[in-house]
């Protein structure tokens, strides 16, 4: 009698706990939708923070599932339709709204070309999940591409009206679409470890950067976004420098250098 409460409350516990990552990614659904809603209503400013705060969303309810071990197949695909929405299909309405009205035939190709790619890199995600490395994302991330629209349209959030400035917004979201599908690899942070020896450091460096935030929100956003997808391209840049400028073969132990004929 006494075993039966004991061996039902954890799973109990356990059903509780599988709801809590469904819960923010319908949580970061939610405030996509509310985002698109703010959109056609012209509410710019109100519409890019809802698209951050969805992406904080879904920064915590992979790791969420994680630590209550509550991942599943279901989890993976619910999230990933609810990325579509909130860092695909929101991010382009916002984008096309603000930014494209002045040109609405190239203006919408580029934001459904955005859609498109972002969908292409979520599916890409999908099938190489469990056979790429876990330290790198392959392709940019479509959170941090949404993250970079949002924090354009935070900054100035005023419809875009000249047209250099439509046009640097037009190849900004061609850059990112294409950036989503490339094979750059970026930073995922999921090796990050508090509990590291050097955790001291990190729990400072993430206060100062929080208090950077808190003091200049609208510009350290955009810079932090901006840095990230800038990421890709210059570590591939680097990676081809070190490649041409690496050390000479060394020479085995018994062979002779080559001479030098004049």
């Amino acid at each position: 009698m006494n075993g039966v409460p004991r061996r039902a409350a954890p799973a109990r516990f356990r059903r509780g706990a599988s709801l809590l990552p469904a819960l923010f990614t319908t949580g970061n659904l939610f405030l996509g939708f509310w985002a698109m809603v703010k959109t056609l209503h012209g509410q710019y400013e109100d519409a890019a923070p809802l698209i951050g705060w969805a992406i904080v969303l879904d920064m915590l309810d992979g790791r969420i599932a994680r630590l209550t071990g509550t991942s599943s197949e279901f989890g993976g695909e619910l999230d990933s339709l609810a990325d579509a929405i909130s860092f695909g299909v929101a991010p382009a309405l916002l984008a096309y709204s603000w930014g494209f009205s002045t040109l609405p035939r190239v203006g919408w190709l580029a934001a459904f070309l955005f859609v498109v790619c972002g969908v292409l890199r979520l599916a890409r995600f999908n099938v190489q999940r469990n056979v790429v490395d876990g330290r790198f994302f392959v392709g940019l991330p479509i959170p941090a591409a949404a993250a970079q629209v949002a924090a354009w349209v935070n900054l100035f959030p005023d419809p875009l009206a000249l047209r250099a400035h439509v046009t640097l917004a037009l190849a900004l979201i061609v850059v990112l679409s294409f950036l989503m599908v490339s094979t750059f690899r970026y930073s995922s942070f999921k090796k990050f470890d508090l509990r590291a020896r050097r955790s001291y450091t990190a729990v400072l460096g993430i206060a100062l950067l929080l208090l950077v935030v808190a003091l200049h929100p609208a510009w350290v956003l955009l810079a932090m976004a901006s840095l990230y997808w800038l990421s890709g391209p210059a570590l591939y840049v680097a990676g081809m420098f070190r490649r041409r400028t690496g050390p000479p073969p060394a020479v085995l132990a018994g062979e002779e250098a080559p001479q030098l004929r004049w």
